[in-house]
């Protein structure tokens, strides 16, 4: 019993607090706030599918070493090297946002500026769009609007003509107007503004039926690759509909767009169902 109170006495004896410097703490603290708002930007863009392939590829290089495996090794280390140019290349629009928004950040934070002008703008904007899809919806004028959320859509922007214009019911409807040269595509809005027009969006593989054309699969399709609320006005029935989550709500009234896209403290009256179901 005494040879294990030694064994204890003599562990502990050897356990010393290391002697840590405030600066210390400070880098440390820093170093896990950046990390912090790295995963929390990439949880927010198209890269937290591709974080999750790469962790997978970690694993399997992991067990590849353990049970040497060198040939899948080998494989893997070089999907590796490569891989990382092509990170660089595909997400050059996140990269490039991201910068964009430490500077508008920083900004905000110079000038003291306040969340309640944003929260303003942004009902501004909707009460705009809702007010363009009611009109262009009277005269069965097609229409495609994206309203970008947390992910990033600097890609689909880059398809389009750039505007970064005020959001007005007049401008949305004229750009829509038939025969004009950016008709045929998609509107982008992004912080409040009208980012770009023409734009290309994804067509979805989800069969929703015959009656949906071109707007809606794409409608459908930007909502499967992002968080965006997609809104899409029908040519031939005058219809509003709105895509979010790879799901399509048809035949919207002024009150569900707004508490889809903004959500209010009223919830519409009947339940929301989506159009189709997919496989």
């Amino acid at each position: 019993m005494r040879d294990f109170s030694d064994w204890i006495s003599g562990v502990f004896a050897d356990l010393r607090m290391p002697n840590v410097e405030i600066s210390s703490i400070i880098d440390i603290l820093i170093v896990a706030f950046l990390i912090y708002k790295v995963l929390i930007f990439v949880a927010r863009t198209r890269a937290w599918t591709l974080i999750k392939g790469i962790s997978l590829l970690g694993v399997v290089y992991f067990l590849s070493d353990v049970f040497h495996l060198h040939t899948i090794r080998w494989l893997v280390s070089n999907t590796f090297n490569v891989g990382l140019i092509a990170i660089i290349i595909i997400f050059q629009p996140e990269v490039r946002k991201a910068f964009k928004t430490i500077g508008k950040n920083t900004k905000l934070a110079i000038t003291g500026g306040d969340n309640a002008d944003g929260e303003e703008a942004r009902q501004s904007a909707l009460d705009e769009i809702v007010l363009a899809c009611k009109k262009m919806s009277a005269v069965r004028t097609g229409a495609l609007i994206v309203i970008e959320n947390e992910v990033p859509l600097g890609n689909i922007e880059a398809t389009g003509t750039k505007l970064d214009a005020k959001v007005t019911h007049q401008l949305i409807i004229s750009l829509f107007e038939d025969k004009m040269p950016l008709h045929d595509g998609a509107v982008i809005i992004s912080s409040s503004r009208l980012a770009s027009a023409g734009c290309i969006l994804p067509l979805t593989e989800t069969e929703i039926g015959g009656e949906h054309g071109t707007r809606h699969r794409a409608a459908v399709g930007m909502s499967e690759v992002s968080d965006a609320h997609v809104l899409v006005v029908s040519n031939e029935s005058g219809h509003i509909s709105i895509a979010t989550g790879g799901k399509l709500y048809k035949n919207l009234s002024e009150d569900e767009i707004r508490y889809m896209i903004y959500g209010m403290k009223k919830p519409p009256k009947r339940k929301l169902v989506s159009f189709f179901k997919q496989k």
